[in-house]
């Protein structure tokens, strides 16, 4: 299925009869090949030339920067200045959960919400940025917890866009709670405002905004309807592949072993696999400190920002955890 968006077409929940026409199945031989987001380098880089929509000085330089030396655990509700990644991508999270704005002359693309609180420092974000949150025509989500989910329901309402999602994490959006199919069911802080206009996505299909193109690919495993996301942007001639890549531990409650549920352990095999051979120039999290994503823009090559083997890493070291986490369950250990 291929989401598109026309920007002149009136905002608000979208019927299903109209969403059968905006999204059209693609056929699993076309999985692959979806992977490869169908943007030409002079489409890209036309709608994303190098020097757009810069922010006004006075709009960001105010804004403290990121404390150095923080933990992937701070930072949730304190906001970050909003900066550019690499061409019509731009950083509108907050210090410790990422949020990323794909933008076009036609619309934009958000993904991610942060918690509850981050939901209107990504909006302001926007605004610093000279990008209006009305231009959003997609949102977008890595997986269904209330530390990416929780600012949803704000922005869908900053921006009237809907919320595309795979299957499994549907429900949970919808309702604003997971259940005993999310390892971390019963950790505290699990809600989240619901979030009214929700569309199914499944793996392999391509969201289009103009000429932004940007696919789904299904990483289950942190939660069942964890998805990781890719497309192409360009500065100038050079065009580079960027992942946003989902989260990857395997941690739960108290309760949950993994032990327990076979094929969810395969289907986190899997995603673990899809995730090594993502297109990958410049990889991106959903905690930024995952990727170590701010010392990468710091623009001193140290640790260098385009670097094609990092998607493989993460991959590599998700599996280490799995595997251990597994070790330890079959020696009787418990979460």
């Amino acid at each position: 299925m291929t989401p598109t968006s026309d920007p002149t077409a009136p905002r608000g929940p979208v019927a299903p009869a109209v969403m059968g026409r905006v999204i059209a199945v693609l056929g699993i031989g076309m999985l692959l090949s979806a992977c490869q987001p169908d943007v030409s380098a002079d489409a890209a880089s036309s709608a994303a030339p190098a020097g757009a929509a810069l922010p006004a000085a006075s709009a960001v330089d105010h804004m403290p920067a990121c404390p150095v030396g923080a933990s992937v655990m701070d930072g949730w509700n304190d906001r970050a200045p909003p900066r550019r990644i690499f061409g019509n991508t731009w950083y509108v999270g907050t210090c410790g959960l990422s949020a990323v704005l794909v933008t076009s002359d036609q619309g934009h693309v958000l993904i991610d919400g942060g918690t509850v609180a981050a939901g209107p420092l990504i909006a302001a974000n926007i605004r610093a940025l000279g990008f209006d949150p009305h231009a959003v025509k997609y949102l977008l989500n890595s997986h269904e917890h209330s530390d990416h989910a929780g600012g949803l329901a704000h922005l869908q309402a900053a921006t009237g866009a809907p919320l595309l999602a795979r299957a499994p994490a549907v429900a949970t959006l919808r309702r604003g709670k997971s259940d005993r199919s999310d390892p971390q069911y019963l950790e505290p802080g699990g809600t989240f405002p619901p979030v009214a206009n929700v569309v199914v996505i499944a793996d392999g299909e391509m969201v289009r905004v103009g000429p932004l193109a940007l696919t789904a690919h299904a990483t289950p495993g942190h939660t069942p309807g964890g998805t990781s996301w890719t497309w192409r942007s360009c500065e100038g001639a050079r065009c580079l592949d960027i992942a946003y890549t989902d989260s990857v531990s395997a941690i739960s409650d108290a309760q949950y072993r993994y032990l327990d549920h076979p094929q969810g352990v395969a289907a986190f095999r899997h995603g673990l696999d899809t995730l090594a051979a993502l297109p990958c120039d410049i990889h991106v999290t959903p905690h930024p400190l995952g990727s170590d994503l701010f010392a990468r823009l710091a623009g001193d090559g140290t640790p260098p920002l385009v670097d094609a083997g990092a998607c493989q890493r993460y991959a590599q070291n998700g599996r280490a955890q799995l595997d251990a986490r597994l070790k330890e369950e079959a020696a009787g250990r418990k979460p």
